[in-house]
Order: structure tokens, then C-alpha cells, then sequence
């Protein structure tokens, strides 16, 4: 059996809340060690980027440190709160999650469904929209003008909302392409 721990190394972490960042350096033994400890980042690996950030003047944490700047101690938090949850890391390790997940929309337009395929960063890969008044569309990436991580695999809450490949793939094939138009009076338009 072997009892070495493996060599701690420096990560560029990021925490995108949607209109903004926040970067540190966390140093951790992996990226599963910073991912697991701290809710909702990213380790960021592009060579661009991490050669950029060494002139930033980012916080540097130890990941079994005692303390962290404010932002990355509230995901400390965060994270310790889920971590004694059933679920908890339970779609962590898989390449792939497909997802059912209902959210309101702010016009008042009533709840849309939708059916995500989320890679194991937390991206989605493709999406089936179902609203309230009209087929499914379908989009992937090309569609889409950002994809950050929305998807926290470590979230116990994700357990309940993941369905099946096979369901996915049904409302795939049903739902028509984003941009192909839509007769009247069957939905929503996408704007």
C-alpha cells in the first residue's frame, strides 16, 4: 500500500456568477480536491489564460487552508452544506449527465422545461427547450453566445433532476432547430 499523498500544485480557479468573475490560485493536489471543496468553479488550464493571470495579483489559498478571501470562503461554505447530503458527488466522475430542470421566466410567461446534456464541466453540450405554448427547440453550442458552467456536478440537488440518455434523445429528435422558423401561432419566438 502506498501512503504518499500526492504533490500539492497551483490552479487557476475561477467562480463565474454570471455578470462577473472571481479568480484566485487555490493550490490542491487535483482538480477533483479544488472542485470538491469549493461549490460552483472551474479550474481554468488554457495556457493563454493562466500565463495572463500571473500578472493579476490573484489570492493565493492553500485548499486545506484555514482561511479564504470572502467569495471563495462563501463557496467553502456552500460546498460543506451539501457535502453530508445524499447525492452529494454522485454525477461528479460521469462524462456525461442529462437533466430535466424547470425554471419561471421573468415575463411572466410561465415556466419553460428544459432538457439539458451536461459535460463534466458543467457545460451544456446541447438543451431541448419546451415552453408553454409550443414545440421543443433544440440548440447546441453554435447557438449560443456564452456556455459557462451552470452545472455544479457535485450539487446533491442534480440527483433528482437527472433522467435518462434515451429520454433526452426522444425529445431531441421532436424538438425542431433553434433558428428554423416557426408557423404562426405555435409559441413563443426566440429573440
Amino acid at each position: 500500500m502506498n501512503d504518499r499523498v500526492a504533490p500539492s500544485k497551483r490552479f487557476l480557479v475561477l467562480h463565474d456568477y454570471g455578470m462577473g468573475s472571481l479568480w484566485w490560485w487555490v493550490h490542491a493536489r487535483s482538480v477533483r480536491e479544488v472542485r470538491e471543496t469549493f461549490a460552483e468553479v472551474e479550474v481554468v488550464d488554457t495556457p493563454e489564460t493562466v500565463e495572463q493571470a500571473e500578472g493579476w495579483g490573484l489570492d493565493e489559498v492553500r485548499v486545506d487552508g484555514t482561511s479564504a478571501p470572502a467569495g471563495l470562503a462563501d463557496l467553502r461554505a456552500r460546498r460543506e452544506a451539501q457535502r453530508g447530503r445524499e447525492g452529494f458527488g454522485a454525477l461528479a466522475d460521469r462524462e456525461v449527465v442529462w437533466l430535466r430542470r424547470s425554471w419561471d421566466h421573468e415575463d411572466g410567461d410561465g415556466p419553460t422545461l428544459y432538457l439539458l446534456e451536461i459535460g463534466n464541466d458543467g457545460r451544456r453540450l446541447r438543451q431541448v427547450e419546451w415552453g408553454p405554448e409550443g414545440p421543443g427547440v433544440r440548440s447546441g453550442p453554435d447557438d449560443w453566445v456564452f456556455n459557462p458552467p451552470l452545472f455544479d456536478l457535485f450539487d446533491p440537488d442534480l440527483v433528482g433532476m437527472e433522467i435518462g440518455e434515451e429520454e433526452f434523445e426522444t425529445a431531441w429528435l421532436r424538438a425542431r432547430q433553434v433558428d428554423q422558423e416557426q408557423p404562426e401561432g405555435t409559441g413563443r419566438g426566440q429573440g
